[in-house]
């Protein structure tokens, strides 16, 4: 009779937790369908749900050419930031990892304190800098403050791989022969590989979806999408901004199915 109710117990509770994950997954997504079906509708102003089936918002949307020129500067300003958080934030955790000096626990903390930053003052304090170097609100000075919050993302996926890795391959492939520059692209590389995709395409959409550094550091004439979607709502609200922003969450939607397929969101979050 107890191993009954105990089993009975057991199964209550995971039927409980699974509702409760069903819900939270639920209040997630569900403002993105919204989004999606409003981009639909047929009628001209924001109807949930839509009323009839049409692309005409988005052909909008794509007509328009300075929608079409925000969403070129988001990709080259998301690549770009991409790539010089790669350059900078993989040796920063390689050094981070093997370094044994004092004040390495706080250099560690100092490159991951963007993450507990609210986005808005990385925002001002970006502008306060760029501004007295002298190139304030411009491409360059969205760039140094992308990189600032991605870089975390970088630093910290990579240094989750080098958990793993035995340095002792290191020591056998220079052993062996090898150089210091043919080492880490033949042995270390290969190896901490999962965790560099993972952190440049998390900051790949972490810098897609930005808009308090952006907003901070750019100029009217040359806005990244977000900023251009947040300054258009602010004086009108139709489906062609559903479409708009329907366009983003299909980007984030790649880029998070990339994520799975080529590294594993389990990995990613570290439950394996």
């Amino acid at each position: 009779m107890t191993r009954l109710f105990a089993k009975l117990r057991d199964r209550i509770g995971t039927l409980a937790v699974s509702l409760i994950a069903w819900l939270v997954l639920i209040y997630l997504v569900l403002p993105l369908a919204v989004v999606i079906a409003i981009s639909f509708t047929t009628t001209e102003y924001l109807a949930f749900p839509p009323v009839g089936f049409t692309l005409r918002w988005y052909q909008r949307f794509l007509a328009d050419p300075s929608y079409v020129a925000s969403i070129l500067l988001s990709a080259k300003l998301a690549f770009a930031s991409t790539v010089l958080g790669f350059l900078l934030g993989v040796p920063a955790a390689l050094v981070l990892k093997r370094a044994s000096f004092k004040g390495i626990r706080f250099i560690s903390n100092l490159f991951l304190s963007p993450l507990i930053l609210p986005a808005i003052i990385i925002g001002v304090g970006v502008l306060q800098i760029t501004d007295a170097l002298g190139f304030a609100r411009s491409f360059p000075a969205m760039l140094v403050g992308h990189v600032v919050i991605i870089l975390p993302y970088i630093v910290r996926t990579t240094l989750a791989s080098l958990d793993g890795f035995d340095m002792s391959l290191e020591e056998a492939a220079q052993d062996l022969g090898a150089s210091g520059f043919a080492t880490f692209f033949y042995v270390t590389l290969p190896m901490i590989k999962p965790g560099i995709i993972a952190g440049c395409l998390f900051g790949l959409i972490m810098s897609w979806i930005d808009v308090e550094v952006s907003i901070f550091n750019t100029v009217i004439a040359e806005s990244p999408i977000p900023v251009k979607v947040f300054n258009y709502v602010q004086y009108s609200v139709d489906p062609m901004i559903a479409a708009v922003s329907a366009g983003t969450i299909y980007i984030a939607f790649i880029l998070v199915f990339l994520l799975d397929r080529l590294v594993g969101l389990d990995k990613v979050t570290g439950q394996k």
